[in-house]
């Protein structure tokens, strides 16, 4: 079986990392992104490679749209160098940052740099892959709870997951000649460094969110990178199209 190439955004650090090392336990190749910490994502490049597949991390700012193109390009290249092969078989959005701000309080700048880093981004930089994305391959598009329930100050950042989940849709439709699946993966509170590692290191917070959450506890990392690898696999190929919530039952 020929082994597949996974493509991850935001894969230095936190659910992005998580999603790359159960890939790379599935055996699958993995390429992934990172902002600025190039020591962070060389040690992920060691970690994965130890679990005897092959890793690249690549530079990239989601809120700058000529780095995408940039993204790609590099990318492209890498691979036909390293696998003489310029395609890969999955794409999985998650690069991204939060901002917080009651909706009297948000300012243009902080709603534009949402628009460019979790909508604009994601849409363009999915549109510079689709040419090299396998038939048959995979698109997985990190949304959030948030776009299902609501959190004062959230508005913003939520907004535009609700547009990633739309664009989804329209992702599996237009390509499903292809027999390319889209999914979109929106996790609940997550114990991460995201938004100042509040939902890790805040006990108060990690109470209150376990108290919401019907399996009484805060989200891990790996209750993520769990179900993308899944929709990666074979077993999720007639998933497309949805919406899976990994929130452990929160606010249901």
């Amino acid at each position: 079986m020929t082994q597949k190439t996974a493509l991850i955004t935001g894969g230095s650090r936190g659910l992005g990392r998580d999603m790359a090392l159960n890939l790379a336990k599935d055996g699958v190749n993995v390429l992934f992104t990172y902002y600025s910490n190039t020591t962070k994502a060389n040690e992920v490049v060691e970690e994965i490679e130890a679990l005897g597949v092959r890793a690249k991390a690549f530079q990239y700012d989601a809120a700058n749209l000529e780095s995408a193109k940039n993204l790609i390009d590099q990318v492209k290249s890498y691979l036909l160098e390293s696998y003489e092969d310029a395609n890969f078989d999955y794409l999985i959005n998650n690069a991204g940052t939060g901002t917080f701000g009651l909706v009297e309080q948000t300012t243009e700048e902080q709603f534009d740099e949402m628009v460019n880093i979790h909508l604009k981004s994601v849409y363009f930089l999915t549109q510079a892959a689709l040419p090299m994305l396998n038939d048959s391959g995979r698109i997985i598009n990190i949304s959030s709870g948030l776009a299902r329930f609501s959190m004062p100050g959230m508005s913003a950042y939520a907004i535009m997951k609700g547009g990633i989940e739309v664009f989804t849709r329209y992702l599996a439709k237009e390509l499903g000649s292809r027999k390319i699946t889209a999914n979109v993966v929106a996790p609940g509170a997550i114990a991460t460094d995201f938004a100042g590692g509040t939902n890790r290191d805040n006990e108060e917070k990690r109470s209150i969110i376990s108290n919401l959450t019907a399996l009484g506890r805060v989200g891990e990392p790996d209750d993520i990178g769990a179900v993308v690898a899944f929709l990666c696999s074979a077993k999720a190929g007639w998933v497309n199209g949805q919406r899976i919530e990994v929130s452990g039952g929160m606010l249901v």
